[in-house]
């Protein structure tokens, strides 16, 4: 058919040819079945129908055996669907997609489904419920390959989760920083006041670590206080119990459910960790390697008092050691009087 518009006038018979041909052309352009199977088998993705009274497939692109390697002839009922799905998401998937189709709802499903050499690769099944006088019956949709994707979404999560554990360690000792310590400190509260249970804490403070830094140089107190933090580590050994680095040469514990005597004898421990070390400090006034005081404070909270009440009764405790002559662990007791011990 020729589609060039005429330049000039028309007689009669002009117009009677063009409208005999108008209805011509019209049924030209409409594509059939043929057409349209072309154009579905055409695109990456993957066209399907299920008849729903039967839970067959009346249709699935042969695009499915090139994705997946199992031909089109063994989609045969909704089973073959469920089968080749992974077992960790057959059950959540098909409950939703079997919910959604009775209700009449278009939705969509991602699961990860097994190939024909045994792997799994990610698809997105895109469904649309066809209805006939009210009642469901078909499904028809598209499966989409997003492998490439859920892999780019598992990166990015991996490195977000990587991004959040770095916020709350300390980037020279590796152990947990302050934001994390605040953190922990107000959840172990929060547990201590309504079980009624003891929450310890310990600040520990490096003695002269200043002059250490001005006889050895700041990369040897690095180093150091590296190693503080590593023969730290290995002497607190329960897991709900957090070690922390407050900042410059002071660390911290918390020590959920711990009364005050084991508190005590765990600073001990943590203070004969650090001599083990055997550190020289010429500059000490202390003794002739690294020491470092402590304070203890371990409290049953009430029903309005703050977390930071543990911790301020612990640095009085630690100020307590200095005063008393360093290299020691002194205990905030009950009335608040710290004891040197």
């Amino acid at each position: 058919m020729d589609a060039t518009l005429p330049n000039g006038p028309q007689d009669a018979n002009a117009d009677s040819e063009q409208d005999a041909a108008a209805p011509v052309a019209r049924t030209e352009m409409e594509p059939d079945s043929t057409v349209y199977r072309t154009l579905l088998e055409s695109t990456r993705a993957i066209p399907w129908r299920i008849d729903w009274a039967t839970m067959r497939f009346t249709y699935i692109g042969p695009q499915i055996e090139a994705l997946l390697g199992w031909t089109p002839e063994s989609w045969v009922s909704i089973d073959d669907w469920v089968e080749r799905m992974h077992p960790d998401d057959r059950e959540s998937v098909v409950n939703f997609c079997v919910t959604q189709s009775q209700s009449g709802v278009d939705h969509e499903a991602d699961y990860r489904a097994l190939t024909r050499d045994g792997h799994y690769i990610w698809i997105r099944d895109v469904v649309h419920v066809v209805r006939k006088d009210g009642e469901v019956e078909a499904l028809v949709g598209f499966m989409f390959d997003i492998s490439e994707r859920k892999q780019q979404e598992e990166e990015l999560l991996r490195l977000k989760t990587e991004l959040e554990a770095l916020s709350y360690r300390d980037s020279l000792t590796g152990i947990a920083n302050r934001r994390q310590f605040d953190q922990v400190l107000e959840r172990e509260w929060a547990h201590a006041r309504r079980d009624q249970r003891p929450l310890a804490v310990i600040m520990l403070d490096i003695d002269h670590f200043k002059e250490y830094n001005d006889r050895y140089g700041h990369p040897a107190g690095d180093l150091c206080l590296q190693r503080i933090a590593a023969g730290l580590a290995s002497v607190v050994g329960r897991e709900q119990d957090l070690l922390a680095r407050l900042g410059g040469e002071e660390f911290v514990l918390i020590l959920p459910d711990t009364a005050p005597e084991a508190a005590h004898a765990l600073a001990e421990r943590c203070l004969q960790r650090i001599r083990e070390e055997a550190i020289p400090h010429a500059s000490s006034r202390v003794a002739t390697t690294l020491t470092a005081s402590a304070g203890v404070g371990s409290l049953i909270p009430d029903s309005t008092s703050p977390a930071h009440q543990v911790l301020e009764a612990a640095d009085r405790a630690l100020y307590q050691a200095k005063r008393n002559g360093r290299d020691r662990v002194a205990i905030a007791m009950a009335d608040n009087n710290p004891a040197a011990i």
